[in-house]
């Protein structure tokens, strides 16, 4: 059978006017931002391959199959300068290869769309080093790729890195992100040897900038958002700026400490002008119990007379119906400056503040509070009355913040974490064992009493190693008639490894929690030391939740903690909303804080964050 030849399809220039964006055509829409990029290309060099179309006969029309955003470019090149067609002649006689068949028509459409290939990465960004180092500028090389000038920037930066990481790019051995990485690098020497250390690994974007920028500090970080770029700069600092993200870098973190040191200082006592002390942080927030001692004081409350009043609540009502004018609202602040009074010039006399600053770099206050060496003084001059005014004595011991059942329990908790983690350590357990049976009074083994106490009132939320709770059955003797003698026999055919097994789980449940004898309450060394070498944590046994914690501490310890643990704001809006709560709700709260992924979210908990509730331990233990 003889095979139709079909002709080949010709290249013919023609008018702008004679071309239109045939139906055919996948591409019916185009962003208009990379329309007017690719204008600005085609001005600058003119159309450097030719479109497709279909041809129609009667007409002399010609619809554009392949090529829509090019006709669409070239039409708003045109628009924008008409002179353009002088200088660049592909856009007054558009070169287009026609056909006049239909289903060749739509080949074509298909084909240059479908087969279409990206230019690589790696040899487009050299594309544009090369045209920077002939000589052209970024508006120039903007034009001439049809880009953005930022996007031009970026390639160029990337442009800037050893050989060595685009032909890593080029090969696949590291990801453009990776890539886009290494521009944070001022040492080539050193973007070599993390290069190395990533290639061919799924290493995140973050991690390399920690190789590449070690000692450097986040320009995210409380203490550059405090003492401010410029101000850092000012002083001598240096810092790199990220292209690829909003970040920056700054590279002298001793200079940062100091200025920050600085500020803070001065800020503080502006913030504190008057009152008898300050106190700074160091953290980004007040720790829990560092005014435990000291006595809180309240602003003196105002009075509104009867015309006041009546003003007040006139201005309230239409504020809650929001329709209160900026004039209304400036009177209505007025009235509720007065109601909420003022610290009196005895208060600063004897009061002061704890001050910090917080994680978005803000200087803040808490109290104002009277120290314990005041107290006296202040009580004496009316400052302090009432309960305020009691002084059990500079050694009175704060309340404990913790019932006596609890602190029972979070010990018993702690005692299974460590014994649970002997498990692993026979040896230990074996020199313990020792050690126990050479002293005269007793030892760290309660080898002739009962096992430690590991049990909690409440179980939810504690999970101990097993072979605590339920003991191998190879215990117990295997001989139901009790014959010792064949009992001992059949233990020790079982090896070596069963005894030491048996043993250990022995030795580990009889280990006593931290004190060296009975009667001894003080802390012992010891116990820390085994603690530590197993590598034993209360959180590995035990998650806090409603039933077995929150429920048991007070409101005031919750809101302390939510700040301790989120770093949220004591003047936002949701630690004042939780502030508000009952105790139940908050320690039901507090339990989606440590148990739940998507209330984490909800409070901003970084993985920094989560690695902080996930360890944290009441002080108590």
């Amino acid at each position: 059978m003889k095979r139709e030849k079909i002709a080949p399809a010709v290249i013919q220039y023609f008018p702008l006017d004679q071309l239109h964006l045939s139906d055919l055509n996948p591409r019916q829409d185009a962003e208009p931002e990379g329309i007017d990029l690719l204008a600005d290309s085609l001005a600058m060099i003119g159309l450097v391959q030719n479109l497709s179309g279909l041809a129609d006969a009667e007409t002399g029309k010609i619809g554009i199959v392949a090529g829509g955003r090019r006709l669409r470019a070239i039409a708003r090149a045109i628009e924008r300068d008409p002179a353009v067609v002088e200088r660049q002649p592909t856009l007054a006689q558009i070169p287009v290869q026609i056909t006049f068949d239909t289903a060749t028509a739509r080949a074509w459409a298909s084909a240059e769309n479908s087969a279409r290939e990206d230019l690589d990465p790696a040899d487009e960004i050299r594309a544009y080093g090369r045209m920077k180092e002939s000589g052209a500028d970024v508006p120039t090389i903007a034009r001439t790729f049809g880009q953005t000038e930022a996007q031009v920037y970026r390639r160029l930066a990337l442009a800037a890195l050893p050989a060595e990481v685009l032909d890593a790019l080029k090969s696949r051995q590291i990801s453009l992100g990776m890539a886009k990485a290494f521009t944070v690098s001022q040492d080539p020497e050193l973007t070599l040897k993390v290069l190395d250390s990533v290639r061919g690994k799924d290493a995140s974007e973050h991690r390399i900038k920690q190789l590449l920028q070690p000692d450097t500090v986040s320009g995210r970080d409380r203490r550059a958002l405090f003492v401010g770029v410029d101000a850092y700069k000012a002083a001598g600092g240096t810092l790199a700026a990220d292209l690829f993200s909003d970040q920056i870098a700054l590279h002298n973190p001793d200079l940062l400490s100091r200025l920050f040191a600085e500020k803070l200082e001065d800020d503080a006592a502006a913030a504190c002008d008057g009152w008898h002390w300050f106190e700074i942080m160091e953290g980004s927030y007040v720790p829990y119990g560092a005014g435990e001692k000291m006595k809180r004081l309240y602003r003196v409350e105002g009075v509104l007379g009867e015309e006041q009043s009546e003003r007040y609540d006139e201005l309230a009502e239409l504020a809650n119906g929001e329709v209160l004018d900026e004039a209304g609202q400036a009177e209505l602040a007025a009235l509720q400056a007065i109601l909420d009074g003022d610290y009196t010039e005895d208060q600063r006399r004897f009061g002061g503040w704890l001050v910090y600053v917080d994680d978005h770099g803000r200087l803040r206050k808490e109290g104002p509070y009277v120290k314990p060496q005041d107290r006296k003084a202040a009580t004496e001059a009316g400052v302090l009355t009432g309960h305020a005014a009691y002084d059990g004595g500079e050694d009175t011991a704060p309340k404990s913040p913790y019932s006596a059942a609890l602190v029972e329990d979070l010990k018993a908790m702690r005692l299974a974490a460590v014994q649970g983690a002997l498990l692993d350590k026979p040896q230990l357990a074996l020199d313990l064992a020792a050690y126990t049976l050479a002293q005269v009074y007793g030892g760290p083994l309660d080898l002739r009493t009962s096992d430690g106490k590991i049990q909690p009132s409440t179980a939810t939320g504690f999970t101990p190693d097993p072979r605590l709770v339920n003991p191998a059955d190879e215990e117990q003797g295997d001989n139901d008639e009790g014959d010792e003698k064949e009992d001992f026999a059949a233990f020790r055919a079982k090896g070596q490894k069963h005894r030491n097994t048996i043993l250990t789980l022995a030795l580990a449940r009889a280990l006593k929690y931290g004190c060296t004898d009975f009667w001894s309450q003080s802390p012992d060394p010891l116990f820390d030391a085994i603690e530590t070498e197993t590598k034993a944590s209360v959180r590995k046994v035990w998650t806090p939740n409603a039933e077995n914690f929150f429920n048991r501490v007070s409101g005031d310890y919750l809101d302390a903690l939510l700040l301790e643990v989120t770093g949220a704001d004591p003047e936002g809006t949701g630690f004042k909303t939780f502030k508000k709560d009952k105790k139940g709700d908050k320690a039901r709260q507090m339990e989606r804080l440590f148990t739940d992924p998507e209330y984490q979210r909800a409070w901003h908990i970084d993985a920094e964050k989560k690695a902080i509730i996930d360890a944290w331990t009441p002080d108590c233990l």
